[in-house]
This record gives C-alpha cells, structure tokens and sequence, in this order.
C-alpha cells in the first residue's frame, strides 16, 4: 500500500515536471522574435519534457515491455531531435541574409547593426608602439 502512493507520486511529479517544460518551451516559442532561438527554445522544451513525460509513464506501467517501447520512443526522439533542429537551422542560415548581423543597442538609440555603428565612430585601438610596450612588460 505504501509502495503504491510512493509511485503515485513519483508518477505525478514526473508528469507534472514533463508538462512544466513542455509550457515553457510554448512560452519560449512566443517571447523570441528570431527563428533560430525560437528553434532552440522549443527544441529544449521538448527534449526535456518527452523524457520526464515518458519517465513517469514507464514508472506508471512498471518493469514491462510497455516500458521498454516507451524507452525506444525516447531513444528514437533523442536521436531524431537534434539531426532535424540541425537541419532546420541549416535551411535558416541559408535563407536569412540578414542573420549575420548583430543588434547594438544604446540608451536613447534606436537599434542599429554593428556594422553601422563601427562605421559612424571610431574603434579605441592603442597606438602600434604601446601595445607591444604593455605585452613585454608582461
């Protein structure tokens, strides 16, 4: 009877834990505006909640084939998963021109690319000599 609620709640917590992640992989999708973290966030999510999600159902069936299907499913997913977000995010790269650029962001500043904000000021380099003066006394 003991052993019963005990699983009970390992269960419970397993699916609870699962169905956590699967939520905020959903709330991750929606909060990124980029496609890639979007892909990572929702790639996550999954990931962790099909393996809480079928951990608590391989402890609800016991030590059965049932339970060893499950584990299948899950070593099929782990494998499938990553080689699709790979493939997904190759397609990303080669479509987006514009992935390569970084947002600088500034108070009282719109957005702007760093491109353009290394063009409009100069970059603080040190003079030819001072540099090699600071690495010898090193």
């Amino acid at each position: 009877m003991v052993w019963e609620w005990i699983r009970f709640f390992a269960v419970a917590g397993l699916l609870l834990v699962g169905m956590f992640f699967e939520v905020l992989a959903v709330f991750g999708v929606q909060k990124f505006k980029k496609a890639l973290n979007r892909m990572h966030a929702a790639a996550m999510g999954d990931t962790l909640g099909v393996l809480f999600i079928f951990l608590g159902l391989m402890v609800m069936r016991g030590f059965t084939m049932d339970s060893l299907k499950l584990f299948l499913v899950i070593l099929f997913f782990w494998m499938a998963s990553p080689v699709s977000g790979h493939m997904i995010s190759r397609l990303e790269a080669m479509t987006n021109p514009n992935l390569g650029e970084i947002s600088v962001i500034r108070m009282g500043e719109k957005r702007e690319s760093v491109e353009s904000a290394l063009s409009e000021t100069e970059c603080a380099q040190p003079a030819p000599g001072k540099e090699d003066a600071k690495n010898e006394s090193i």
